[in-house]
């Protein structure tokens, strides 16, 4: 049968049974799916102008690539846009911690009133307002579309976004060799010269500790951080601890996004008090100058680099 004939066969073969073709649908088979699809998703945004992936952007390993992300009508929002790669483990989230699971966390940047702006309530009725959204969640969780469900749905789409694919991972299997100057990073980075060991470790190479790393000095730099959540005066200037997967591809650094390159980091990190002079709070191991020669800072960025995944290598 020629091309023409079959389709008006099937056409046919539609209206007479009913039947109907649902390709968003059938793509669609489990809670991450519908996830990611609704990470997309603009009307979950006061204007239908952003979704969770316009700060979020997949290329960029799920971070943004400006200090500070634009929202609706173009507001900026607070702190830097993190990686929501490698999330599944994490046991709070934000730069602050104020949310304690995924499925907290996801509603959050949607109610933000510099993110998207949006009333969890209205959100809801746009999405059951929609027959599509009200067919795939009755699909999904045989139920209509409510927070529980919207929020259950995020999760299971980022606890997906784990990435264990790295050079770091080939050579810590065996399966690849460093370069002398990986290798001479490596050792610079576990080792008690630069400290990075100290706070980013175990597989995500975080503590998930908060730490007060010197950008707090109550005038320029005036987030205070956790004590923002806690009212410790312990925790003034404390940030959570990010993990290093994929660091290179997640520029710029920092909770304010200051620093704009993993150089501008290490230099950083080596002298804090050459950038902030009068920093308050910062934790003991950064009170005093690493002394990192700059070969030693340049091995230190080149292993950096191992931990970026095969799939966000550009």
């Amino acid at each position: 049968m020629k091309p023409l004939l079959c389709t008006i066969g099937l056409i046919s073969i539609i209206i007479l049974f009913g039947f109907s073709i649902e390709p968003e649908q059938a793509v669609i088979k489990n809670k991450a799916d519908l996830g990611k699809k609704l990470f997309s998703e603009k009307i979950l945004s006061k204007d239908s102008s952003v979704s969770c992936a316009s700060c979020h952007i997949p290329s960029y390993a799920f971070a943004d690539t400006l200090a500070f992300s634009r929202g609706i009508e173009g507001k900026l929002t607070k702190r830097n846009t993190p990686s929501v790669l490698n999330m599944k483990n994490r046991p709070y989230y934000f730069w602050d911690g104020r949310a304690a699971s995924l499925e907290e966390q996801s509603l959050m940047p949607i109610i933000n009133p510099d993110e998207m702006g949006l009333p969890i309530e209205e959100a809801i009725s746009r999405l059951n307002s929609s027959a599509e959204y009200k067919m795939l969640f009755k699909k999904i969780f045989n139920q209509k579309p409510d927070a529980k469900n919207l929020a259950a749905a995020f999760a299971a789409f980022e606890e997906t976004l784990e990435t264990v694919d790295s050079k770091f991972d080939d050579w810590s299997n065996d399966l690849k060799k460093f370069t002398p100057a990986e290798e001479r990073g490596r050792v610079l980075f576990v080792g008690d010269k630069a400290k990075c060991f100290d706070c980013h470790r175990m597989e995500d190479f975080t503590t998930d500790e908060f730490k007060n790393i010197g950008l707090y000095n109550a005038a320029d730099l005036n987030d205070a951080g956790l004590f923002n959540i806690s009212k410790k005066e312990t925790d003034l200037g404390k940030f959570k601890t990010p993990g290093l997967r994929n660091i290179a591809v997640t520029a710029p650094y920092m909770h304010n996004g200051m620093l704009k390159t993993l150089e501008d980091v290490v230099d950083y990190y080596n002298n804090p008090q050459q950038f902030v002079p009068h920093a308050i709070n910062i934790d003991d191991a950064l009170k005093k100058p690493l002394g990192l020669t700059d070969n030693e800072k340049k091995d230190i960025v080149t292993f950096l680099r191992t931990l970026t995944d095969k799939a966000y290598l550009k």
